[in-house]
């Protein structure tokens, strides 16, 4: 992992983001860093797996912009990134407008129909 400035304009690969959240270990590592920071080994401790592996996870958390991490001296600190967030909250609300007028639409159908039944 490279220690480097956030780029905010970049845009966030929605099928990466997905890819991120799925898999257990990495949402349980996001569950650790919800309360706060916390170091490589720290996260690595309680979910029984090597740094290395820890390490590789938040590579994939970090791409997806759910975790930022940085080195300050030998000790790697990581902590949650909001803008990977942000977008999937954008994402589930987009659909779930789309899927609410669609219901909404729905619902006025059967209504009309009910009401020429009557």
């Amino acid at each position: 992992m490279r220690d480097r400035p956030i780029d905010r304009d970049r845009s966030i690969d929605i099928d990466q983001l997905f890819h991120a959240l799925g898999d257990r270990t990495r949402r349980a590592i996001l569950d650790q860093l919800v309360d706060r920071p916390m170091t490589v080994s720290g996260l690595a401790e309680p979910l029984g797996i090597t740094v290395t592996a820890v390490m590789q996870h938040l590579q994939i958390l970090e791409e997806a912009r759910l975790v930022h991490t940085e080195k300050l001296g030998r000790v790697r600190s990581c902590r949650i990134e909001t803008a990977g967030f942000r977008a999937l909250e954008q994402w589930i609300r987009d659909h779930r407008t789309a899927w609410e007028k669609k219901l909404d639409r729905l619902g006025r159908l059967l209504a009309e129909e009910d009401a020429g039944r009557n």
